[in-house]
């Protein structure tokens, strides 16, 4: 592994591990909870971010489709009965990223399917898919912290010292 991939994963892994902290100690009734005008939940995040893991190594692997279910709009809702099932989910999906980022050069070349947003997408590099994962994750850690602290007041960044 690069210095380079080293450091990627890295960042990364920071960003994901906020993402976690976000969802420490809720419940499966908090985690269905709406607490914004959108639809959003954190169970929901939660579902998109483990969807984005394996859709993302699913390219990673070069398979020529999108994973079942990627794109039919259903990411975004959980609605689920074990909270804890979906937090290991998303654990195993991180895990799978990571070992197929392990052995990728970061140079590469990697065709992407057709989405809805995107009909005729270019290759991207595996570079830029892990700087896309990066953005995603921090992204949503964001919406989620917002979203938590508006459910409980509980406070992702006092929490980094915590966990």
């Amino acid at each position: 592994m690069t210095m380079e991939l080293n450091d990627l994963l890295h960042e990364l892994n920071d960003q994901r591990r906020t993402f976690r902290i976000t969802m420490r100690n809720l419940t499966e009734a908090d985690a269905k909870k709406r607490t914004t005008a959108s639809e959003l939940t954190l169970g929901g995040l939660l579902k998109h971010l483990t969807w984005c893991e394996r859709g993302w190594t699913h390219i990673l692997t070069e398979q020529p489709l999108p994973p079942p279910g990627m794109l039919d709009g259903t990411q975004y809702t959980w609605t689920g009965s074990d909270f804890d099932a979906l937090l290991a989910e998303y654990d195993e999906a991180v895990r799978a990223t990571d070992e197929a980022l392990r052995t990728a050069s970061l140079d590469k070349l990697v065709p992407l399917p057709e989405a809805p947003w995107d009909p005729d997408p270019q290759p991207m590099s595996i570079r830029r898919i892990v700087l896309h994962i990066m953005r995603e994750t921090a992204q949503h850690a964001g919406h989620a912290d917002i979203m938590r602290e508006t459910l409980d007041g509980q406070s992702t960044t006092a929490s980094l010292y915590e966990f």
